[in-house]
């Protein structure tokens, strides 16, 4: 018995996280995957009610579930700042989700902008250290609105957590069974300290994944490549800040935020790991029945792999390129061709 916190979270996040649990249903009756879910109520509305991101209680609460399943997290009532670092990021870093793991796959029917490229061509992932870099929050400001102000913002980076990020990546590019090619992406020629220790690392790491080959890009390089020649891609391992660009780009390519789903993750046999759609909580949108939820469905074939149920998953991706490449118009908000709750429906009925 799988235990399933649920965040729906803001704006059109519950509408997309209703069509993920709909499907979740559906793959785990064919399957014989038994688990319950329970609801929290973390988000902008909260917060504009208590004053509070998240209760005291909300991390310890979560560490009682075996996967989080969230929708969106941005209210337009909400000062900028505020939930992303109240609840995204507080998650991560207390619940050690230091992993932000990217799948950047074009799938079949879908139409992204690099017109000479198709699935054979766009199909790799990102590893993303994800509860260190400038995300931090360590530094502040001096001599607010004066004009002598001074914004200072640091960027962490600790031997333990760039070595078990890229370790991470190692293993996940071993597992991948494709390429076996691994990529650090830096800055190596300007962030002399911190990315001279990723680098290091990276090649002490290496040492061990003999059977796994490596290169290096500067981030500036790695955002060339990735429109001009995708498919030199396998695995990319990077920091958070550098992954939190070019893991938006991943999604670019690969048709939008539509179809882009991410796990934080927390590795460890007792670690908790929260599943998303990458885009925001497209606030325009809410209620209208007519947002993607493809995101937010990929987001549970994820959860399900990470908790093993990896033929579930795949049923479940297999089943989004059905509708993708059969059904849809476009991955557009509106131009689906479809509503939110038929799209939903399509996946479950391409299950079968």
């Amino acid at each position: 018995m799988y235990k399933i916190a649920v965040i729906g979270g803001d704006g059109t996040g519950p509408e997309v996280v209703a069509e993920a649990l709909k499907v979740l249903d559906a793959v785990a009756r064919r399957r014989n995957i038994a688990y319950e879910t329970h609801a929290f109520d973390f988000g902008g509305d909260r917060y504009l009610r208590t004053g509070e991101a998240l209760p005291s209680s909300a991390v310890e609460d979560l560490r009682g579930f075996d996967a989080v399943l969230l929708g969106a997290i941005g209210h337009p009532d909400v000062k900028p700042g505020i939930l992303e670092k109240g609840i995204l990021l507080r998650l991560r870093f207390e619940l050690d989700q230091y992993i932000n793991l990217r799948p950047v796959k074009l799938y079949p029917g879908v139409t992204g902008p690099l017109a000479d490229k198709g699935p054979e061509d766009i199909d790799f992932v990102v590893v993303r250290e994800n509860t260190e870099g400038l995300y931090c929050g360590m530094g502040g400001i001096q001599k607010l609105g004066t004009p002598d102000e001074v914004a200072i913002q640091v960027s962490v980076n600790t031997r333990k957590g760039v070595e078990r990020c890229i370790r991470y990546a190692f293993e996940a590019c071993r597992a991948r069974g494709k390429r076996k090619r691994l990529l650090l992406c830096a800055k190596t020629n300007v962030l002399t300290y911190a990315h001279d220790l990723w680098e290091r690392v990276f090649h002490e790491v290496a040492a061990r994944y003999r059977d796994v080959e490596t290169d290096y890009a500067h981030v500036d390089a790695t955002c060339m490549w990735m429109t001009l020649q995708p498919e030199r891609f396998d695995v990319i391992v990077t920091d958070n800040m550098f992954g939190d660009i070019i893991t938006d780009l991943g999604a670019a390519i690969q048709g939008g935020l539509g179809i882009a789903a991410g796990g934080n993750i927390n590795p460890d046999p007792d670690g908790v790991s929260m599943f998303e759609p990458i885009g925001g909580s497209a606030p325009k949108y809410k209620g209208k029945n007519m947002i993607n939820p493809l995101a937010a469905i990929s987001s549970v074939d994820m959860m399900l792999r990470h908790l093993g149920e990896v033929a579930a998953g795949k049923s479940i991706e297999a089943a989004i390129m059905r509708v993708t490449e059969r059904k849809l118009k476009s991955l557009a908000a509106g131009r689906m061709g479809y509503t939110t709750t038929q799209v939903g429906d399509l996946v479950c009925e391409a299950l079968a």
